[in-house]
């Protein structure tokens, strides 16, 4: 009863401002073209300050507890600023927190100013949470003793539908990274075609699906996420993905989920029906949470909360159960050339089937300047936006192939090969093959896969 009328009184507190959270992973060329490997260009960070070990002063405990047990009635600026006479960077976890939803406000100016007085750096006026987990994350600032309680007071007094998220004391879920997306939580019941009444990013529950003559309506140069699965194929077109984000369906006699995380550039497909100890597969949503930029994705039935990068469940029922979704390969081409391949093809109606209608460009180039929820350092092997299609090494290990080069290579008739994956052209996309068999595959922005998968060899053209 007090996480509801926190919920209710929390605007006092905070002006939650929705944003929207998809992004453009741009065209699929169809012909060979020289490719020059674009890599990036490393953000420096300043020393990390010193942290000290232990639990913290006492005094900072009660100022913490003071600032999240008066959510309802709102707390002054001075209790914000007693937190710079001990200065542990620890805390500085809670004030991005805070941040994340009164930045720009009063109470959120004094924020800033004492997350100053404790970095010792000076964070952006126009995105002062975003540059501070920037480099929180780069300094690998250890969270302050009890820190997932802390969060999820603040959290669930904004939405108290995220307490699951909190509850599970073994989660593997770090908490550090885990930030608000601009959106509310995806709860509707499997094939609720309406949207939330609070907003959400709502996913779309088996699509009808029209034959590739009756696709017409899609223009042949727009991308699709191709799925083939027991010589079933279907299309999923970019701009409806970019819409719901997530879509629950059956192809080829097996169920999956599929979530599209627009800030990662990444369309992945999981296969739900082989959970054990279910009454159904899992349902898949959007919580409306991220995690160093990628959507965190949850079990609607069993409300466990999954790793989106790599079908891992991170916190709940199926975490104990160690359950990894397995996943099939995602090929991101052109509708035509996709159409080309797989005559028998399927694709989503122009409707959905649930009566909507869907922006040729729902993005409109919003993360051209790159990514804009905090990613903290990056592997500047490639540009953080580049494409690449990325590989889970059976036996171990992770391999990522830029896509315009890996593409060209191909049609140029060359090889593209490294830690004993190889890959072919499908169309102008690409599928990935270990010892002559397939092995599921799917395309992401490089700052992305990177991040998930730290240790990726990285394949690049010989001169």
């Amino acid at each position: 009863m007090a996480r509801r009328r926190a919920h209710r009184s929390v605007a006092l507190l905070v002006a939650l401002t929705l944003i929207a959270t998809a992004c453009s992973s741009g065209g699929v060329p169809s012909d060979p073209v020289p490719v020059t490997i674009e890599t990036g260009t490393a953000r420096s960070f300043p020393p990390a300050p010193s942290v000290p070990t232990g639990p913290l002063h006492p005094d900072d405990v009660r100022t913490l507890e003071t600032m999240l047990g008066s959510l309802e009635i709102g707390f002054g600026s001075g209790v914000v600023s007693e937190l710079e006479t001990h200065a542990d960077p620890r805390v500085l976890w809670v004030l991005a927190d805070f941040l994340r939803f009164v930045q720009g406000s009063t109470l959120g100016l004094t924020m800033e100013r004492t997350v100053e007085a404790i970095a010792a750096v000076e964070v952006e006026d126009s995105r002062p949470w975003g540059d501070l987990t920037d480099h929180l994350i780069a300094w690998d600032v250890p969270a302050p003793p009890g820190y997932p309680a802390f969060k999820g007071t603040l959290f669930t007094a904004v939405d108290d539908r995220w307490d699951f998220l909190f509850t599970d004391p073994d989660a593997t879920i770090d908490y550090r990274l885990l930030s608000w997306g601009g959106v509310r939580i995806d709860d509707r019941p499997l094939g609720e075609p309406e949207p939330c009444s609070l907003g959400c990013i709502p996913a779309l529950d088996d699509p009808q699906l029209v034959s590739a003559a009756e696709g017409d309506w899609y223009p042949g140069d727009a991308v699709v996420f191709g799925v083939e699965i027991e010589g079933e194929a279907v299309a999923f077109p970019k701009n409806v993905m970019e819409v719901h984000e997530m879509v629950n369906a059956t192809i080829g006699g097996r169920r999956i989920g599929m979530p599209y995380c627009t800030l990662c550039g990444s369309a992945q497909a999981f296969f739900t029906d082989e959970v054990a100890g279910v009454d159904r597969p899992p349902v898949l949503r959007t919580s409306g949470l991220l995690s160093r930029s990628n959507k965190v994705m949850y079990d609607l039935d069993s409300r466990s909360v999954f790793d989106t990068f790599t079908g891992a469940a991170v916190a709940g029922p199926l975490r104990e159960q160690g359950v990894v979704l397995p996943q099939a390969t995602v090929v991101t081409t052109s509708w035509d050339d996709w159409r080309t391949n797989h005559p028998d093809t399927r694709i989503v109606a122009e409707d959905g089937g649930i009566g909507r209608s869907y922006p040729a460009d729902p993005l409109q180039g919003r993360d051209d300047d790159g990514p804009i929820f905090p990613i903290g350092p990056v592997d500047d092997r490639l540009a953080v936006h580049a494409q690449v299609l990325g590989v889970v090494v059976p036996g171990g290990g992770h391999v990522a192939f830029p896509v315009d080069a890996a593409r060209a290579t191909l049609q140029n008739g060359d090889q593209v090969e490294a830690a004993g994956i190889t890959l072919e052209l499908d169309g102008a996309g690409l599928r990935a093959r270990a010892g002559g068999e397939p092995v599921p595959s799917h395309q992401a922005f490089w700052f992305a896969w990177s991040q998930f998968h730290p240790d990726s060899e990285l394949w690049l053209p010989t001169a």
